[in-house]
């Protein structure tokens, strides 16, 4: 069905969120076990707890809505493809956390840039319940995102740099 009017568009949008929070429920798990920081560990579980009370509010959206659509959200499909390659390509420990990190801000920002969207057009629609959920998980996201980047510089990437460091200074 082709998008015809501004409500449509919110519909979509709302639904291709849902398609991505449930990849994500999906993923999470995968990338929690594979990280070696404990911190790390923590945040992506604590962050799977978060992103299905998110599917939660994005159901309560769709009802309020009255909005059954359903699409396959690519863009997540296509970043959470790229956190598997890096659970493939690259050797356990420090510098995959590094990646792992990378892989997930990089979900993070897609997050913050959809919700941030929805939020605004619900807005436009002066639907004011739906605008205070989505800026409810628009906070949730830009706060992961940030704990991310506190883990990765207080010492995820300096650990991952000791262990590029150790590699080259036995090899002289």
């Amino acid at each position: 069905m082709k998008i015809k009017n501004f409500e449509q568009l919110l519909h979509h949008q709302i639904a291709d969120l849902m398609s991505a929070e449930t990849q994500l429920i999906e993923a999470l798990p995968e990338m929690a076990t594979a990280a070696t920081s404990k911190d790390l560990k923590k945040a992506f579980n604590d962050h799977l707890k978060e992103t299905k009370n998110q599917l939660k509010r994005l159901e309560q959206i769709q009802q309020e809505l009255k909005n059954s659509d359903k699409t396959t959200c690519k863009a997540m499909k296509g970043l959470i493809a790229e956190g598997s390659e890096a659970l493939k390509d690259v050797e356990p420990g420090h510098v995959l956390d590094a990646a792992l990190i990378g892989a997930a801000q990089r979900v993070e920002h897609y997050e913050i840039a959809a919700y941030g969207t929805a939020k605004c057009h619900a807005q436009m629609c002066g639907l004011t319940k739906i605008v205070a959920l989505l800026e409810e998980t628009l906070q949730e996201e830009g706060n992961a995102d940030k704990l991310l980047t506190k883990i990765a510089t207080s010492h995820v990437n300096q650990e991952a740099i000791d262990v590029q460091m150790a590699a080259t200074s036995t090899k002289k």
